[in-house]
């Protein structure tokens, strides 16, 4: 089932995404799935990002391939930091190339995205606490990020957070393949196996430190292939089972 929320008429709404048609749903998903009879063409509304997390816990360094072209080594705990919550767009809204910055990568994730309250919970547990997986762009300032060690900066900065462009809540986020295309090109191509933790590992590790609420994202790291972005320039991450998260960037 593909979740979305959406815009339609000045108003934001929650409905389930069936081909081209967007079903709209009573309330919030995470409040539960009750659609109203009412149902849109897929044209006919504006896709917002599909949650709206009090925070995104990323992972550094969580593909074997990332680790290797960054010339370090895999870590042997998931390495956390913060996006906020300002950061956030959604699909087709623009990434901003910020003034302070030469370079900005793409860096394209597989989101997990909480569906209740989470706190000490188990990995064999951890299934029962995720709503469903987005794509996410984890934006990069890479200069800032080499000047400052701390990520905040580098990483936090307005629009650096596009997720999108729907919640799938059926598919096994242990074996997809994710794709970034930048341009037209495919940059990076590689398979959620090459996660060093995989999905529910994460959500036992976060969880043991943060508690993660309704919403909340955990943005699982970048495979090999990072690499600039310019304005003008189209983005595109792919992830099998759910879709394409489209952005351009502007100045």
């Amino acid at each position: 089932m593909k979740l979305v929320r959406y815009e339609i008429g000045g108003r934001g709404a929650y409905g389930v995404l069936a081909g081209e048609v967007v079903r709209e749903l009573a309330r919030s998903y995470f409040e539960g799935i009750e659609e109203t009879g009412r149902s849109y063409r897929r044209s006919e509304v504006r896709l917002l990002c599909p949650t709206e997390p009090s925070k995104i816990v990323a992972i550094g360094l969580n593909y074997r391939s990332h680790a290797a072209e960054s010339k370090k080594e895999v870590p042997d705990e998931p390495q956390m930091f913060f996006k906020p919550s300002t950061a956030v767009i959604g699909p087709g809204d623009a990434i901003i190339y910020p003034r302070i910055s030469k370079r900005v990568d793409y860096e394209g994730e597989l989101g997990v995205v909480i569906g209740k309250r989470a706190r000490f919970v188990s990995r064999e547990r951890a299934k029962g606490y995720i709503l469903g997986y987005t794509c996410c762009n984890d934006v990069s300032a890479r200069d800032l990020q080499r000047k400052d060690v701390q990520f905040a900066r580098a990483k936090g900065i307005d629009t650096f957070a596009p997720i999108g462009p729907c919640i799938e809540t059926d598919i096994d986020p242990r074996a997809v393949l994710l794709e970034t295309v930048h341009n037209g090109k495919v940059v990076q191509s590689s398979n959620t196996a090459d996660m060093v933790f995989d999905v529910y590992e994460l959500v036992e590790h976060v969880s043991e430190v943060f508690t993660l609420l309704p919403g909340d994202v955990i943005s699982t790291g970048t495979p090999g292939g990072i690499g600039p972005m310019q304005v003008g320039d189209t983005i595109e991450v792919r992830i099998e089972g759910i879709g394409a998260l489209v952005n351009t960037v502007s100045a």
